[in-house]
């Protein structure tokens, strides 16, 4: 089985953990890490015994060794990295969200396409084995449709203007960064909504606070969504079905566990992930490149789009305008 050499761009939290859990993978190496300062790239490349440190991303990008490059700076940088990578015929695995907005999106796949590439978001979630049960008990029918989904995610960070996360150049505030993880729960399971309500509160640089979203269904099916940077909210993705309640417990976007209520009796199922969760999107990853794959059929370029056209039409709703 060939072994998959990784570059990593951007080497702030998300990539710690990314890189931790690559060490898990089978067949899969850590070769390169790119920082725009040298010594985070040493420091970075020594901790998780990459080969090769960079202290620009176009060193890596042009690497001839490197299979793939997991793209894991701010928001508002994703697609010039990810474009930069593509056009040196790296396979690319971009955090989410994979860009700012659908144009950017949409400029992306275009890239990918032109060149033959993989490009897939890595939205790690739809990878998780609780996450795929849930998907499948739905697909059964035996909980019947979905009446009602109420999923949130909110956290309290210390607030810091100068973070990441409270920076609007960088896509920052509770939208892109959190609650896009309902959205998902959302979109994966009920599909795209004929109609959006939505409302939010800012700080006073401009950077959304919090959000409450409703997605309108036909046949009065509801989803009720919320993401907040004030508050630490329980973090869970209910599903209240015709027959029964599926219940992903907090924090629902990482491994959880699931509680099933059906025929009158309450089943809470466990899942054995002994990693943070990152290797499952990683392992799904390299068996698309083995199989020279440009495509996943999970996470497919439609599903980008419509993830990211939603949360542009939730931006308008609420006058959120980045920089």
């Amino acid at each position: 089985m060939k072994t998959i050499k990784w570059g990593i761009i951007g080497l702030g939290k998300i990539a710690n953990k990314f890189a931790q859990d690559m060490q898990e993978v089978e067949h899969c190496q850590l070769y390169a890490v790119a920082s725009r300062h040298q010594e985070k790239a040493n420091s970075f490349a020594k901790q998780y015994n990459a080969i090769k440190a960079y202290g620009d991303y176009e060193s890596l990008a042009a690497d001839p060794n490197i299979d793939a490059v997991y793209i894991a700076t701010p928001h508002s940088s994703h697609k010039e990295y990810a474009i930069l990578c593509l056009n040196h015929k790296k396979a690319v695995l971009c955090e989410k969200p994979l860009a700012m907005n659908l144009q950017e999106v949409e400029e992306m796949i275009a890239v990918a396409k032109a060149n033959n590439v993989l490009l897939m978001e890595a939205l790690w979630t739809y990878f998780l084995p609780h996450y795929q049960f849930v998907i499948k008990e739905l697909m059964t029918g035996r909980y019947g449709s979905i009446n009602k989904l109420e999923a949130d995610f909110g956290f309290q960070p210390m607030i810091d203007m100068h973070s990441r996360v409270f920076n609007k150049t960088l896509g920052g505030g509770s939208l892109l960064d959190i609650g896009i993880y309902p959205i998902f729960a959302a979109l994966s399971t009920l599909g795209r909504p004929i109609d959006i309500d939505a409302k939010a509160t800012f700080f006073d640089n401009g950077v959304d606070a919090s959000c409450k979203i409703i997605f309108n269904y036909y046949n009065g099916v509801k989803a009720f969504l919320k993401s907040s940077l004030l508050e630490k909210t329980p973090t869970e993705a209910i599903f209240y079905c015709e027959k029964g309640i599926i219940k992903i417990n907090g924090q629902f976007h990482r491994p959880s566990t699931v509680t099933i209520t059906y025929n009158g009796k309450q089943v809470t199922h466990t899942f054995d992930c002994t990693t943070l969760g990152y290797s499952y999107e990683t392992e799904h990853f390299n068996e698309l490149l083995r199989n020279n794959k440009t495509e996943s059929p999970i996470m497919t370029y439609d599903f980008s789009r419509d993830l990211m056209s939603i949360l542009d039409d939730v931006r308008h709703l609420i006058n959120l305008n980045y920089d």
